[in-house]
This record gives C-alpha cells, sequence and structure tokens, in this order.
C-alpha cells in the first residue's frame, strides 16, 4: 500500500521512542509520495513530534521510503519481497518459513501492507517472530476496514491480542484503528485487550465505513516463543471449565 500521511505520521510517532541500532526489514518494498491535498499534516506532524525537518526531506527520486526510514532513525532498511522486480535485497515468499541465516536478524521490521496479500497468513506471522531479535520490534499497517478486493484479507485486532500477546508472549505496545483520512469525522480508536473483557470489540459505530487501517506494534522479548496454540480471546474464555477439543495446534492452522 506504501505510506501515506497517516502511517508517515505514526512512523514519526515511533521514531521519538525507539530507533534500531543493528538491521532492519521492510515486507516489500513501500512507496512514500506526498499526497497534495493533505501537504500540511505532514509538517503537522513533524511538528508535534519535535522534529524541525520538513516533508520534502524525506523524499527518494525513485518515490521508495528507504530514505523517509532512514531519515526517522530506523537505520540502513532491507527488503524482503517473493521477486527482484523492485529491487529487494531479501528474496523470501511469506508463505514458508525462514532459512536460519535470517532468524534473530532483525531489530525492526516494518510491514505497510504485504502480510495481507500473503495466502498462508500463519507463516507469515510466524516468519516475523523468527526473524526479530530479542528487543525488536514490528510494526504493522494492514487493512481492517475498506479494503476490500485490495489483498486477500482485511484483519482484526482480536489477531493481535490472540496471536502476538497471548501464543507468542510479545508485548503489545499499540494496537489501533487509522483511518485513511486524517480529516475524517472518525479518528484512531486505541483497541483494549478483549481478554480484559470477556466480551468480543464492538467495531461497529467506532470505525467507520472508509478504508481503515489496522496498525500494530509489538515487542519481542526473552520470554516470547514460537507459537502453540491459538485461541480467540471470548472463546477462551467462555470454555474454561468446560469439556473441549483441547488446545488449537498453531502447527495445523499454518499447515
Amino acid at each position: 500500500m506504501g505510506i501515506d500521511c497517516v502511517i508517515f505520521d505514526r512512523l514519526v510517532e515511533l521514531s521519538t521512542r525507539f530507533q534500531p541500532k543493528g538491521r532492519s526489514l521492510m515486507l516489500g518494498r513501500q512507496g512514500f509520495r506526498i499526497q497534495t491535498q493533505f501537504r500540511q499534516f505532514y509538517e503537522q506532524s513533524l511538528q508535534t513530534h519535535g522534529r524541525d525537518d520538513k516533508r520534502f526531506d524525506y523524499l527518494q527520486e525513485d518515490g521508495y521510503s528507504e530514505t523517509l526510514l532512514e531519515k526517522l532513525g530506523f537505520g540502513d532498511v532491507e527488503t524482503m519481497d517473493f521477486s527482484g522486480y523492485e529491487g529487494a535485497q531479501v528474496i523470501h515468499d511469506l508463505n514458508t518459513l525462514p532459512s536460519e541465516e535470517l532468524e534473530d536478524q532483525f531489530e525492526f521490521i516494518f510491514d505497510g501492507g504485504t502480510i495481507e496479500h500473503v495466502f498462508n497468513v500463519p507463516n507469515a506471522l510466524e516468519s516475523v517472530l523468527r526473524m526479530l531479535k530479542v528487543g525488536g520490534r514490528f510494526v504493522s499497517a494492514n487493512g481492517l476496514n475498506g479494503w476490500y478486493g485490495h489483498g486477500m484479507y482485511q484483519f482484526n485486532p482480536e489477531l493481535v491480542w490472540t496471536f502476538w500477546k497471548r501464543a507468542c508472549n510479545c508485548n503489545v505496545i499499540d494496537c489501533r484503528a487509522v483511518p485513511i483520512e486524517p480529516t475524517s469525522e472518525f479518528g484512531q480508536v486505541e483497541f483494549e485487550d478483549p481478554a480484559n473483557t470477556g466480551v468480543r470489540l464492538k467495531l461497529a459505530n467506532r470505525i467507520g465505513p472508509g478504508r481503515t487501517y489496522l496498525y500494530y506494534e509489538v515487542e519481542k522479548t526473552a520470554a516470547s516463543h514460537l507459537p502453540k496454540y491459538a485461541l480467540q480471546s471470548d472463546y477462551e474464555t467462555k470454555w474454561q471449565g468446560h469439556e473441549n477439543a483441547g488446545e488449537t495446534r498453531f502447527e495445523e492452522m499454518r499447515a
């Protein structure tokens, strides 16, 4: 999908809290161009987060985003893609698990709209976990609503809490709905863990009908691990104390 003005704002905010010292990876080579109808929003974002730069400082001639990510402090970013047609340095199919040479290598992985185009999502998510170093962050911006026809999937915040928090024991630092238009009457909505209430998230009347990202940030810790199971929050709560089929093996989900 590329980095638009609202994802630009989230990355600028992230740069005030986190700047990796090691390798960084971008899933798919994301583009970056100024949206002229929202041009003032870029400057507002930079000022809000204490940066003296101008929006044009982050552009590069070929329209991609390495300059943006580097200037924000995310390092010399490598790109992973299925094909080398856009100049990716790391050629890998996210439908399959990565080689050992790629495991525990990256302190920052950014997905600006790639995993929604990958059929085997469980493998893609496990691949990210395997490739992250302890202390590393994964940032994702994929479709939550209004993107039907764009990729193979749209994603629910339940996935963040079920997979990343409970199945993998990662820290969920941010999980929110981000409308693609910064002037939308529906603002950003931060999501809580459904396990705290035992009921499903109610998204109707909260995120609006337009195109909206599921934006989230997770951290791999020393206690993080490959998943053994993944159970939706409200069902896991309801099933406690009752006979059931047992743990849903994550290996079966991605087989």
